[in-house]
């Protein structure tokens, strides 16, 4: 090989040059996964450090946090490294876009970002095929990719939305400038510099194909049927255990390791690490980077001692377990009207949920049992969500990490009885309720689960109207002709009664957002009406979904099954030839009633008794 060179880079340095992506490896193809654990990575490591009343001067005296080795030519063709590169870019577009509505001292990482030459942007990972999308997020925080084609495209667009829900909300005021600034300066990779193309794919598959490390799924098993005496049974373990890590692998790429950490953090854990600086990593945090050890210090723990124990641990426990756990990732990618909850858990970005739902399920558990468990802490997820949504509290992994710890300890291994006591003794009991629904309005933070809600309640009306209705297709973003949020006023303060009633059209634009005034359609139609004034608008509303339809007044005619769900339900729905101030206030009213018996804490007593 001709010369090498390998350096330990900072973003600040790596990020100050642009890259090229070789034809044959340019796809971009991380999933919400691999951020999400890259957003826990950092900003657990950040907050080990961080106290109230840091400065970026600060930073100097915070320890770094290494992301790994990227291999480079001399004229800075990535040959691998090109996934990481991408995710900070990704991530440093969102916080620059974060740092333009603070009002927090700026950090200035244009130039980490993009640079610019005759008006064109060219941005760290220089793919033409990137630019659009990636110039979209960076100047507007969207992009439409409703007739993309590109897989690394659509991929980059989806992952930033995933970097907009999960960044936690404790990191985006006051410590913002200093999370900017030990990203740029405290993100170690090591830079690995080749003089030609050749050279770099020799290092690349030295590095990963030659001396290939166990992983901790392996090197657990390897423990467990290390204590099994019997050799046939051994096999027996063995042969099940490869099967059901093949199955899970063909789920996702990570999926026997995903499902262990949620088993034994559901099953086992006692501890997790308290929030404060230098505070040392318990139970929660070891099973999530080296299980394979912990279960082997805490054998004793899980009851671990002889042969026929390690034999029950994989025969019966480890089966039982990745069962559900492969059950409830095909619930959670696959609407099934039975475990619809795990479905919208999903849909609104909650891995937690799968933690949760194992936690209450004992291994002696029936089937029938199980079951009804899943089903009934699904509800109870989808209600704690609702509830702290409606009330615009946060449900980001850091923000609540140590309320669904303590809740996965309360109801592990619970019968049926005691969870519906303990689920509605917890929703009774918290600070906020659906009353939260009065003052509810699309803004930043409710944006990303608006659609759900409104898919929701549009679904929840058509169904018990005997209408073949589709929630996925309502939140599908990816169909050709995707549903969007539609504003029954026109943004124009000149049209109908408007200046009458607000005093500002600041006032307005405010008023407009509120729940009430809000539906879906098809984003075509969204954009054919979005200007029109509502007295003509309604009239297009009659052959939209029924929610929408409730506003025009023939939906009040023929339409006996309707008027029955409305009477049954004493729900006060109503049609509106103009569309006020009062009358919006009067829509969201209904919507409150319609969400109340969506997330009714009744649910829970008729899966009970199913």
């Amino acid at each position: 090989m001709s010369q090498i060179t390998g350096n330990a880079i900072i973003v600040r340095t790596l990020f100050n040059n642009r890259y090229t992506v070789q034809y044959y490896q340019r796809e971009y193809n991380w999933e919400r996964k691999q951020v999400e654990e890259l957003i826990e990575d950092l900003t657990s490591e950040f907050l080990e450090y961080y106290q109230s009343g840091d400065t970026q001067r600060d930073v100097m005296q915070y320890g770094s946090y290494f992301l790994g080795p990227i291999i480079l030519t001399n004229d800075n063709a990535i040959i691998d490294g090109q996934q990481r590169l991408s995710s900070i870019t990704l991530l440093l577009i969102y916080l620059n876009n974060l740092q333009k509505y603070s009002t927090y001292p700026k950090v200035n990482i244009d130039n980490l970002i993009y640079s610019e030459m005759y008006g064109q942007k060219t941005f760290c990972i220089n793919v033409e095929e990137r630019e659009a999308c990636l110039a979209g997020l960076f100047d507007n925080g969207t992009y439409d990719i409703t007739n993309e084609t590109s897989e690394s495209v659509i991929n980059l667009f989806s992952r930033y939305k995933d970097i907009e829900e999960l960044f936690p909300d404790e990191i985006k005021r006051e410590a913002l400038p200093v999370f900017i600034e030990w990203i740029i300066d405290n993100l170690v990779f090591i830079e690995i510099k080749t003089t030609s193309e050749q050279d770099a794919h020799r290092i690349f598959v030295t590095m990963n194909d030659r001396g290939l490390r166990l992983t901790t799924t392996e090197m657990l098993k390897g423990y467990l049927l290390s204590e099994i005496s019997d050799n046939n049974i051994r096999n027996r373990a063995n042969d099940l255990w490869k099967d059901r890590v093949l199955r899970l692998k063909e789920i996702e790429k990570d999926g026997d390791t995903d499902f262990i950490k949620n088993w034994l953090r559901a099953q086992y854990a006692q501890t997790i690490r308290e929030g404060k600086k230098d505070s040392a990593n318990k139970d929660f945090e070891i099973i999530g980077t080296t299980f394979h050890k912990w279960v082997r210090e805490k054998k004793s723990l899980i009851n671990l001692d002889k042969s026929v124990d390690f034999e029950k641990f994989i025969l019966n426990e480890f089966n039982t377990f990745s069962d559900i756990f492969i059950r409830l990732k095909e619930y959670s990618n696959t609407f099934n009207k039975e475990y619809e909850y795990v479905y919208h858990n999903a849909d609104r970005g909650f891995t937690l949920q799968y933690q949760i739902i194992l936690a209450s399920i004992d291994k002696g558990d029936t089937i029938d049992i199980i079951n009804k468990k899943i089903r009934l802490v699904s509800c109870f997820i989808d209600q704690f969500i609702a509830i702290r949504v409606f009330n615009f509290r946060t449900v980001d992994y850091s923000s609540i990490r140590y309320t669904i710890f303590n809740l996965t300890k309360k109801i592990r291994r619970r019968s049926i009885d005691e969870l519906v006591l303990i689920f509605k003794d917890y929703l009774s009991g918290m600070d906020q309720t659906l009353e939260g629904i009065d003052s509810f309005y699309l803004n930043q933070f409710t944006r990303r689960y608006m659609l759900h809600i409104l898919s929701r309640m549009t679904y929840y009306v058509e169904e018990r109207c005997g209408i073949n209705s589709s929630f996925v297709t309502y939140v599908n973003r990816q169909q050709k002709n995707p549903y969007d949020i539609e504003h029954i006023w026109a943004d124009d303060y000149t049209q109908a009664n408007h200046q009458n009633e607000f005093s500002t059209e600041e006032e307005f634009k405010t008023f407009r957002n509120r729940f009430g005034g809000l539906l879906i359609l098809p984003k075509d139609k969204n954009r054919s009406y979005q200007d029109m004034e509502y007295s003509k608008k309604v009239l297009k509303y009659d052959s939209e979904n029924l929610l929408v339809r409730t506003l025009n007044a023939n939906c009040y005619s023929n339409n006996p099954s309707f008027l029955r769900y409305m009477q049954n339900n004493n729900l006060p729905f109503k049609p509106y030839a103009d569309f006020n101030k009062a009358d919006l206030t009067e829509r969201q009213a209904l919507y409150k009633e319609i969400c109340k018996n969506i997330w009714s804490i009744k649910l829970f007593d008729e899966i009970a008794n199913s």
